[in-house]
């Protein structure tokens, strides 16, 4: 035990590939306790891999080394690049040999989030009929985690639904953003989900390499039910798990009306599609280079624009990273403003065009309809014949720069760096924990090519399983 510490584990509930499990919980994570630092900002401290929990069942509740620096790596890299994440504070190598399929070496991660309650926690609580742990665990969580939820005061303005069904709105919204997220940088993460929408647990996890909206990382989903096209559904029917559990809360306070509740639940669950598809579809306006966002942008630039390289199957970070060079204007002059010319090269200058020189040729009707975009999103309603000034291309490209990565943790990457830590050698993982803390800068060329490349070829379709 740390000294001063109050160690505890939880344990929750939850569905695996679509079955019920009693009982999962924490077998190898152990809370230290919360501290709250000098910005009032409350961090609940956990060790995974520490050891045994009472949740460890058969298990030893070790973590080896290789899946500890994926986590490590990973969450801090998903917080710089902007995705709501749980955070990785220190990670240590254990001189302890921990056996799985072969033996190898221990360590134990720090990892720190605001809370680690879960969807699943809920569920243990439904599932085992203790309605009264079950109030008291959705109290803390709105006492402690959403203080803005107020009962209703019968004001016009006040709160209109009781304070769990705000719960569940709130949960549901969080969890819809996270999901866009995940979705807009090619992050393949679906385990049992944080109350507050933080990615959590970094086992099975990859970013894409080459689009494929069916692609599945997890080697252990044979039916490929958390496939990446797989996850907005995934996370809405985590959500009806969740509001299944915290039913009887809501329904008791609605007088036990069971209607009343049902009225409740029903548009709380469906803000979720409207929240996913308004934040994904900006934040993927954004990766394109526009200021502003249409609802039919999806359908009309973006949902083409995924087709084509899924069809290449291009790699996803490198495309929408070099996408910031094509340019608007037909060399480095202006569109006269007399005739409004609309002409111009439409041969996108991409590093990824020239390493496949069929996706040229594929792109071709896109980039018109994407420079018509452009073109509108700079006119604005009073602009009919915008002049593109090579400031507005500069400004969008350092927009679409600051939100395309050039960095991401690729599997071959931690592989990389795992090897080298293996036999004591961690000068690397440090190396590219720095790389992936600053994820938008170019860094030097020595970086970009080392870190910032194109998968080798032995590294192509590596996947993971939970431990990995």
């Amino acid at each position: 035990m740390v000294p001063g510490s109050n160690p505890w584990a939880y344990a929750y509930a939850g569905h695996q590939f679509g079955s019920f499990a009693g009982q999962l919980g924490d077998g190898r994570a152990i809370s230290l306790g919360e501290v709250v630092n000098t910005r009032g900002r409350r961090w609940e401290l956990q060790l995974k891999g520490a050891g045994m929990t009472p949740y460890s069942r058969f298990a030893d509740g070790y973590a080896v080394l290789r899946s500890s620096i994926r986590e490590f790596l990973c969450s801090e890299a998903m917080f710089h690049l902007g995705i709501p994440t749980t955070r990785a504070l220190a990670l240590i190598g254990s001189s302890r040999i921990v056996q799985r399929e072969q033996d190898e070496s221990g360590a134990i991660v720090c990892r720190l989030a605001p809370s680690w309650i879960r969807l699943g926690n809920f569920e243990l609580f439904y599932a085992t009929g203790d309605s009264e742990n079950l109030q008291k665990l959705a109290d803390y969580a709105i006492t402690m985690h959403f203080p803005e939820i107020q009962p209703p005061d019968g004001s016009v303005d006040g709160p209109q639904t009781g304070k769990y069904t705000q719960l569940l709105e709130r949960v549901v919204a969080k969890t819809a953003e996270m999901i866009a997220h995940w979705q807009a940088y090619g992050v393949m993460n679906t385990d049992n989900f944080s109350i507050l929408g933080l990615t959590i647990d970094y086992g099975p996890f990859q970013f894409l390499d080459g689009y494929d909206p069916d692609y599945v990382c997890n080697k252990s989903d044979f039916t490929g039910m958390y496939a990446f096209s797989e996850q907005p559904e995934v996370g809405l029917r985590n959500m009806v798990k969740f509001a299944t559990a915290i039913s009887p809360l809501i329904i008791q306070e609605c007088g036990g009306d069971r209607e009343k509740a049902s009225g409740e639940l029903r548009p709380a669950l469906n803000q979720y599609s409207s929240i996913l598809s308004d934040r994904y579809g900006r934040l993927m306006a954004k990766k394109i280079g526009l200021a502003t966002y249409k609802e039919t942008d999806l359908q009309d630039v973006i949902y083409p624009l995924l087709t084509i390289i899924a069809k290449e199957a291009v790699d996803y970070t490198l495309f929408f990273r070099s996408l910031s060079q094509f340019s608007i204007a037909s060399t480095d002059a202006l569109y006269p403003t007399e005739a409004c010319s609309r002409t111009g090269p439409t041969e996108p200058r991409l590093i990824i065009a020239q390493a496949k020189p069929s996706l040229g040729a594929a792109l071709q009707p896109w980039l018109e309809i994407y420079r018509k975009r452009l073109l509108e999103d700079i006119s604005g309603p009073d602009e009919s014949c915008p002049l593109v000034t090579a400031s507005r291309e500069a400004e969008r490209r350092k927009q679409m720069d600051s939100i395309n990565p050039r960095y991401i943790l690729r599997n071959h990457l931690a592989q990389t760096v795992i090897e080298a830590a293996e036999v004591g050698n961690y000068a690397e993982v440090n190396e590219l924990l720095n790389v992936l803390s600053r994820p938008f800068e170019d860094g030097s060329i020595q970086e970009q090519e080392r870190w910032g490349g194109a998968v080798p070829d032995w590294a192509a379709g590596v996947k993971c399983s939970c431990s990995s």
